[in-house]
């Protein structure tokens, strides 16, 4: 009976324990959140930590490939608006038809500022991207992970994914006149003196 009376003492614990992890865990993401540049750098020194020890041990070239797909999945996700503007217009029209009678406002006009919304956020992508990388990592000590695979295929296969998948990205970029970046492609106002 004294093991039953401290079994959920030592739950009650362990869940406390947990919830105080998640706790700190969450504060340094919060605390982290308007520092994007030293946390792009932390997962580029993961990247190129996890880099070295695939070139130094010659092994791995799998989860590496899976990391570059990964990784590109991430990217194309960040790069994509979350409403897709060939489906917002399909919604739109479907909308303007269903609607009618007086004293409705307009819905759609041209020159309304529209801001681009991301399908992924960037503090997501860092996030993913750096948890990715140590899973990577902690993957690459591991036997079992190391499948025997001629690495240059895996290579040239991944950068044939990234043009092709780039380059439709771009044509939809192109076409639906959207730029995801803000310091490239808006219109630039000059003092007048």
């Amino acid at each position: 009976m004294d093991d039953s009376a401290g079994t959920p003492a030592l739950s009650s614990r362990a869940v406390g324990l947990f919830g105080n992890l998640q706790v700190h865990y969450q504060t340094l993401l919060d605390k982290s959140t308007p520092h994007t540049g030293a946390r792009w750098g932390l997962t580029g020194g993961l990247m190129f930590m996890f880099l070295l020890r695939i070139i130094l041990a010659q092994g791995w070239f799998i989860i590496c490939y899976a990391l570059g797909i990964y990784m590109l999945n991430l990217f194309l996700a960040f790069l994509t608006p979350k409403i897709d503007p060939e489906m917002a217009e399909e919604l739109d029209e479907a909308e303007a038809a269903s609607e009618s009678g007086p004293g409705l406002l307009p819905v759609k006009n041209d020159d309304e500022f529209r801001p681009f919304i991301r399908r992924l956020p960037e503090f997501k992508f860092w996030l993913n991207s750096t948890k990715a990388v140590l899973l990577s990592f902690v993957c690459s000590f591991f036997v079992v992970f190391d499948i025997p695979v001629y690495w240059p295929i895996l290579l040239f296969y991944w950068v044939f994914l990234f043009v092709i998948t780039m380059r439709r990205q771009i044509e939809h970029m192109v076409k639906h006149r959207y730029v995801p970046f803000a310091n490239f492609g808006k219109q630039r106002y000059s003092r007048g003196k």
